[in-house]
């Protein structure tokens, strides 16, 4: 008996003398060099070690669900709104009533239930190619209908979910049926069968395949801070053109982050997002990015804001997960490939 109390005054004592970092564990789908600087930031000015895994936002919930209680995962951080719903409805997501955090997020662009939090800010404008479309033939979304542009559009495929939000907030702005009609005539004025990714798309037009490309403002900020000349001919030869500035406003989305379920750093989690969302973060995040910042009052890099104001659509992004599924079919059923 006495030699176990000594064992466990010993341990106590060595333990005493132990520091026990704190640390966070990130899923992210997003690139290590999009988050890992800013996330080196939060490590020295807290001291919470980040350990870090990227992989493809499908592939990342897939895991996340399929370790269970066992997940190591803090925190997801994923892009748009409807891999953010995905998580929420899969379960995977805990809420976190932060005062801090909520108010520096506008409602529109978290979570109902707290679950999930915009990081940063992208719209999907109207891309055009200067010398062969005047931005004053431009309007809305809707009139991309207008034979005028029929074989003059590049945009990517439906199976990509910025695609698919955008289609969810046309469903939710104007209904099913109004929405699968601008679907199909939309299709019809595609240029080519959708293929690659939104750079693709840009670069496109600026090739003369298209006169019109569908695209994320981040895609042409990377393009502007290009060093490469082919790169910056690209964005000499387009300009930008948010539509539906007289009416609901443009569409936008956001990367985004929640604290897990089964968190086991959940004290360092919440630490981070509050980091996350600081004015200091929101602007080294965003430019890193060529986003938008979330939070109110803090500076666009000069690359974004060199495309200008615009008018965004206050829908809460909530309503694009879950509008996925109804826009996923309606873009099967208007043979959008």
């Amino acid at each position: 008996m006495r030699s176990s109390r000594i064992l466990v005054a010993l341990a106590a004592i060595i333990l005493a003398g132990q520091t026990i970092a704190a640390e966070v564990n990130v899923y992210s789908a997003r690139k290590d060099k999009l988050i890992v600087p800013l996330l080196d930031r939060f490590t020295e000015q807290t001291g919470i070690e980040v350990n870090l895994i990227t992989g493809k936002a499908n592939a990342l919930l897939s895991r996340i669900k399929a370790e269970g209680v066992a997940t190591p995962a803090d925190v997801l951080v994923t892009v748009d709104a409807g891999n953010l719903h995905r998580a929420k409805e899969a379960g995977v997501l805990s809420p976190v009533n932060n005062a801090f955090i909520q108010k520096k997020i506008p409602a529109n662009l978290r979570d109902v239930d707290s679950e999930w939090f915009g990081l940063t800010i992208r719209s999907r404008p109207v891309f055009y190619v200067k010398d062969r479309v005047n931005p004053t033939e431009l309007s809305t979304y809707e009139a991309l209908t207008d034979s005028k542009w029929k074989g003059r559009i590049c945009i990517r495929s439906s199976g990509n979910i910025y695609n698919q939000s955008l289609v969810a907030s046309m469903l939710e702005a104007n209904g099913p049926e109004a929405t699968l009609q601008w679907a199909e005539a939309f299709v019809s004025n595609l240029a080519r069968k959708p293929t690659g990714g939104d750079t693709d798309q840009l670069r496109a037009a600026a090739a003369g395949q298209c006169d019109l490309a569908i695209a994320n403002t981040y895609y042409f900020g990377r393009l502007i801070d290009s060093k490469k000349t082919a790169d910056r001919e690209v964005v000499s030869k387009l300009g930008v053109f948010f539509p539906n500035q007289d009416g609901r406003g443009s569409h936008i989305n956001v990367s985004g982050i929640g604290v897990t379920k089964h968190a086991k750093n959940r004290t360092e989690a919440v630490r981070l997002l509050e980091f996350m969302v600081s004015d200091d973060a929101q602007a080294y995040y965003a430019e890193i990015n060529h986003e938008y910042p979330v939070v109110s009052g803090v500076v666009s890099s000069p690359s974004i804001a060199s495309l200008g104001e615009f008018k965004s659509d206050a829908l809460n992004l909530g309503v694009l997960g879950v509008n996925n599924q109804p826009a996923v079919k309606l873009m099967d059923r208007a043979g959008w490939q």
